[in-house]
């Protein structure tokens, strides 16, 4: 090696070294796995609508949810993150450095929420079920659910037929969704689930959207046993058609507030003053008694054939329903019923 080389050589070795730190540096800082693993599964930050960057650092130490936190600020403030922070909530995968989560944060790439909506019986029930999954504010949520004139120009429902537009199911919904949105995904899984063939089936029965809700809430109530529900549907249909009164007692027990604390109808609760009780009043009461499923609703669509007119429990406690054609039949089967209700001490 001729001699001008071999002085430059130690300082091109420094040279190499010194590169090799900083490219060291540069990858422990921007690409260096830096979230926290944790063994029930990766983490999430959940930032909340107004939060600033100094909420975001605290949430993000508070939980030890970084390795080194310092890294992490010092290339947030380097790609301007303070002030570009966005709400969501954002999934926190092991094998993150910072690069990767700040540009997550910064364009507001976060995970979606699974969201079962499940029946529920009452309007002011739902802001609750809601409220604790998601960021929506209640507050806002109950005011849309109680505008008439907005539901009415927005939705063509009204604050007593709104409830036929939440269809059981999962959802998938941004955490930070807000009250107005949420009740849009609501309107667009509802517009989904009403295809041309199922429209067709419901002006086949002469029923509207809301008509066919109304009977299957009621219907859905009456049993949980998939293959009874059309033989119920059919019953209250032809109750409907020989303008007979529908006499479903699940719709006595949803004025006095008794859904799913009572098991029992008494004589007395025949009496109550409500439009809903369909023992005084001919036809489907104004509203649904709970958002029916999507089974509930298509046994009401496809409803079996026959001329039944009544039903009641099987005293054997199985769920399923007795069915006849004659009221002389029905007092048998309803007497068989009561006796087992009697036997099993039973009074509401």
């Amino acid at each position: 090696m001729p001699k001008p080389a071999r002085r430059l050589l130690p300082y091109l070795i420094a040279l190499l070294l010194l590169l090799a730190a900083a490219g060291y540096a540069v990858w422990r800082v921007a690409y260096r796995p830096n979230v926290t693993a944790f063994a029930e599964g990766p983490a999430y930050l959940y930032i909340r609508t107004g939060t600033g960057y100094a909420a975001v650092l605290d949430s993000l130490q508070k939980h030890e949810l970084l390795l080194e936190p310092t890294t992490f600020r010092w290339v947030a403030e380097h790609h301007d993150y303070p002030t570009h922070v966005l709400p969501g909530r954002y999934r926190l995968d092991p094998g993150m450095g910072n690069i990767d989560l700040v540009k997550m944060l910064l364009f507001g790439r976060q995970d979606t929420v699974k969201f079962e909506l499940k029946p529920f019986h009452y309007l002011d029930q739902l802001p609750r079920k809601v409220c604790g999954r998601l960021e929506t504010d209640s507050f806002k949520l109950e005011l849309l659910l109680g505008d008439n004139e907005g539901l009415q120009r927005r939705y063509h429902l009204d604050t007593c037929t709104i409830r036929t537009m939440f269809i059981p199911g999962q959802y998938r919904l941004l955490w930070n969704t807000s009250a107005p949105v949420f009740l849009d995904s609501v309107a667009a899984r509802y517009r989904r689930f009403w295809t041309p063939q199922r429209q067709a089936r419901a002006d086949s029965l002469k029923m509207t959207r809301v008509q066919v809700s109304v009977l299957a809430s009621i219907v859905q109530r009456e049993t949980a046993q998939p293959t009874d529900k059309p033989l119920i549907a059919a019953v209250y249909l032809n109750r409907l058609r020989n303008g007979q009164p529908l006499q479903a007692d699940p719709t006595l027990l949803w004025p006095l507030h008794g859904l799913g604390t009572r098991k029992r109808v008494l004589n007395v609760d025949k009496k109550v003053d409500s439009p809903y009780n369909t023992y005084r009043h001919k036809g489907l009461p104004p509203g649904p008694i709970t958002t029916p499923l999507p089974g509930s609703l298509l046994a009401v669509l496809k409803p079996a054939h026959n001329q039944n007119l009544f039903f009641c429990a099987r005293p054997d406690g199985s769920g399923f329903s007795d069915f006849a054609e004659t009221y002389a039949q029905h007092k048998l089967n309803a007497r068989r019923y009561q006796h087992r209700l009697d036997s099993l001490g039973v009074k509401r």
